[in-house]
């Protein structure tokens, strides 16, 4: 079982990483193209783009880091594991998320509320291609970091997979306040970026929020602990559950089980059998990396 758990976490890794160097590359691409869209064709809402698309290959820079300080085998101390330093990485992303936005939303205030609009350029059609280009490109980083977050379930790659998602929305507002500026209303440029702001912030919100329920100990849902205590039940020898608690450490699980069993049993007897508990556990539910059975005898 060790033996699996290791092959596990290697191959964790190796999927982040493959799915890291994959965005990292695309986004560097893309981040370029839209800042000289931006530049060429006058538009503010490509420049705005392409400075959240520059922000993505920083956090998955930071992604990169957070797994393999997670991954790293648990030390004298830290007898617990590294697993809460992923969260670290998901915190930290949705912060650069935020403040990456609030910039693009501040610029785009101080646009609106000026008198310079007459002074401005049409954005040009070159702008359009490119944030058409964009959505398709972001939105097919989304789902590829996606399925492999689930596949690996790790939290700091399901956060980058938002912020893709949330570039594929920011590019959907920039490509309205384009077509908008062409069509003669230069504010919708401006606009536009404000728009995009408001997309990172409630992307950085669903980030920070999930980090931190797994930093604080949160209860697994219902359904895993009603399959836990069904897989605890399936042994004829336990007669009973008096309690039964789980927590999320990171991305893992710490399952904490008092069992009733015959109180006539010796203590070789129960301890026994809380062994064949505990190997139950483990072996069907490969996110539990802790688990503590006590034995309550039943007179």
């Amino acid at each position: 079982m060790e033996k699996n758990r290791i092959r596990i976490t290697e191959d964790y890794q190796k999927v982040a990483n493959k799915v890291s160097m994959v965005t990292i590359i695309g986004n560097m691409i893309l981040s370029a193209v839209k800042l000289l869209a931006g530049i060429i064709a006058h538009s503010n809402a490509m420049v705005s783009d392409a400075v959240h698309s520059a922000s993505d290959v920083f956090s998955t820079v930071v992604v990169i880091i957070g797994i393999r300080l997670a991954a790293k085998e648990s030390d004298k101390e830290h007898p617990y594991g590294h697993e809460r330093l992923e969260c670290v990485a998901a915190i930290i992303l949705a912060m650069v998320l935020f403040v990456t936005g609030l910039g693009i939303g501040m610029g785009a205030l101080k646009n609106i509320f000026s008198d310079n609009y007459a002074k401005l350029e049409i954005p040009g059609m070159l702008a359009l291609i490119v944030a058409v280009i964009s959505i398709i490109s972001k939105e097919g980083m989304y789902w590829y970091t996606r399925f492999y977050s689930k596949k690996i379930d790790s939290s700091a790659l399901m956060a980058d997979a938002w912020h893709h998602r949330s570039d594929a929305f920011s590019s959907i507002g920039a490509l309205i306040g384009i077509a908008g500026a062409r069509l003669g209303f230069l504010v919708m440029d401006s606009i536009a970026s404000l728009v995009i702001f408001l997309f990172i912030a409630k992307a950085a919100f669903d980030i920070f929020k999930d980090a931190v329920d797994k930093m604080v100990d949160h209860s697994c849902d219902e359904e895993t602990e009603k399959q836990i205590y069904d897989c605890v039940m399936e042994n004829e020898e336990v007669l009973g559950i008096d309690l039964l608690q789980t927590r999320i450490f990171g991305n893992k699980i710490y399952v904490d089980v008092e069992i009733q069993v015959d109180g006539s049993y010796t203590l070789q007897e129960a301890h026994n059998i809380a062994e064949l508990v505990h190997k139950k556990i483990e072996q069907s539910f490969l996110k539990v990396k802790h688990i503590m059975v006590h034995v309550n005898p039943k007179v």
